[in-house]
């Protein structure tokens, strides 16, 4: 079986390595379309951002490297759904942004900050797989500065009829690459791009590496139990909402099977709300 590059520990062992630098840098340049000599000297740097919210203590495997003048490119891959995907975004792209300087530093060592979010769920209501975005004048849509550009990739379009792609375009094959499963979707997209093939080839490899891949079933086990108890705490908040709910309509005056309808809870359970309200 192939290992499923979507994966974080994989994505961060094939994008991460100091020897495979040339497929950060292909990806790199086919979502920021930078010059070729911006990207030649790539340096990859710390992965590791400050880890402050409870979802992030196993460790997210983020890819960070520095261009040639200086800025700061960060790379994660998301699976799970976030809440709040924006503001959580603009908290480390700050921590990135800040971490730049020490007291008495000047502004002027500021470089610009890149943060790319490849994630596998819908979070921007705008029909496009790939959208960016920087800090902009309303009217004029002027930059206010350039220090400022935030990216999200979002896999999961790639399977919706209305949104147009070019399936010739780097930036979709890399896409379609990262939400392949099976041997034969691979080897097309390796038939169509060099790096891809390359990045396919080093994918077999790591997944006939028993560490590798015991890190891999453990990572993936770890992302299951997290959707796991994500989806328990939502039920749970919904159930909670609909007892509220069932209880300010009977005191209301509203029947049983009127509330039950309302609420999506059975009659046996807005009879026994009932029971403990008298």
């Amino acid at each position: 079986m192939i290992i499923s590059p979507k994966n974080d520990f994989v994505f961060k062992l094939l994008f991460g390595d100091e020897k495979n630098k040339d497929l950060i840098i292909e990806l790199l340049n086919s979502i920021l379309k930078m010059p070729h000599n911006e990207l030649e000297d790539i340096e990859l740097i710390n992965t590791e951002l400050l880890r402050e919210f409870a979802e992030d203590r196993k460790g997210i495997l983020d890819v960070r490297a520095k261009t040639k003048s200086g800025e700061h490119v960060d790379i994660e891959i998301q699976v799970l759904y976030i809440d709040y995907m924006a503001e959580r975004t603009l908290f480390y792209w700050s921590k990135m942004y800040n971490g730049q300087i020490k007291s008495g530093d000047t502004y002027d060592k500021l470089k610009k900050c890149i943060t790319i979010n490849i994630v596998d769920f819908n979070c921007i209501e705008i029909n496009k797989l790939h959208t960016s975005f920087h800090i902009t004048e309303d009217e004029t849509n002027k930059k206010l500065t350039d220090v400022f550009e935030i990216h999200y990739l979002e896999l999961p379009k790639l399977f919706d009829n209305n949104i147009q792609k070019d399936e010739s375009e780097p930036l979709v094959q890399w896409m379609m690459f990262l939400q392949s499963r099976n041997k034969e979707a691979f080897e097309m997209l390796a038939e169509k791009n060099e790096k891809i093939k390359k990045a396919y080839n080093i994918l077999e490899v790591i997944s006939k590496d028993d560490n590798a891949r015991a890190a891999y079933e453990a990572r993936e086990a770890e992302l299951h139990d997290q959707m796991t108890r994500l989806k328990s705490a939502r039920e749970e908040g919904i159930k909670e909402e609909r007892i509220k709910n069932a209880k300010n309509f009977l005191v209301m005056g509203l029947d049983v099977d009127m509330v039950a309808k309302g609420t999506g809870l059975s009659v046996d359970e807005v009879l026994k709300i009932k029971r403990e309200l008298n």
